[in-house]
């Protein structure tokens, strides 16, 4: 039964952890000094503070957990996660370059912006974020992302909050079309959740966490 299926996957959270823990993603020491020689070239894109990108659909690194980081430049530079704009972008980055960007911008801060929905929206979304859509057996995303939606560092949860309503759209619709698939160490649970969301909610989603805090 598909309710059973994602609400035994919040059940067993702590195995997800351990999922996280077990990973044989090189977890080097980053040096946040280091990273920020090595950001250089990424401001184009990202901006000189990590958080004010050069497109709406481009995510805000500024602040995000150090894990979740760089797990996703491995994955990037091994082309696991397939993004044309950074093809190459990694190709001669060492593992310890990776570790130091990530270190870099996870020490940044964060910029929050604002919902742009009505008092009803913003309640909807809330409801969603929060609660989750039991009747669809969709989870709370809160249960992984925090309440306040700075994620789960030690899980590699990443942190939702300021992230912007077009790259926040983006990537849970592709999830939901099986396009990304960067959860499988956590068996999928991102896909199984999106897979329960219409445009609308995901829109409605995406302009809440704008600035969610």
């Amino acid at each position: 039964m598909k309710v059973g299926k994602h609400i035994t996957g919040i059940l067993f959270g702590s195995l997800v952890i351990a999922a996280a823990a077990a990973t044989p993603v090189v977890m080097a020491a980053g040096d946040a000094e280091a990273g920020k020689n090595q950001a250089a070239p990424c401001a184009a894109c990202h901006g000189q503070d990590g958080a004010t990108p050069l497109a709406p659909d481009y995510p805000n690194l500024a602040g995000q957990n150090e894990k979740y980081l760089l797990r996703q430049l491995q994955m990037i530079k091994s082309e696991e996660r397939s993004i044309p704009l950074m093809a190459g972008q990694l190709t001669a980055k060492s593992d310890q370059d990776l570790a130091d960007l990530a270190a870099y911008y996870a020490s940044l801060p964060s910029k929050i912006g604002q919902a742009q929905g009505d008092d009803e929206q913003i309640a909807r979304a809330e409801q969603i974020y929060r609660g989750g859509i039991a009747r669809k057996g969709v989870a709370a995303c809160s249960a992984c992302h925090n309440p306040a939606g700075v994620g789960n560092a030690q899980a590699g949860f990443p942190r939702v909050g300021g992230q912007s309503l077009e790259y926040t759209k983006a990537q849970l619709t592709a999830y939901r079309e099986k396009t990304r698939a960067t959860d499988e160490i956590y068996g999928g649970m991102m896909r199984d959740i999106a897979e329960g969301l219409t445009d609308t909610e995901i829109a409605l989603l995406a302009d809440y966490l704008q600035g969610i805090h």
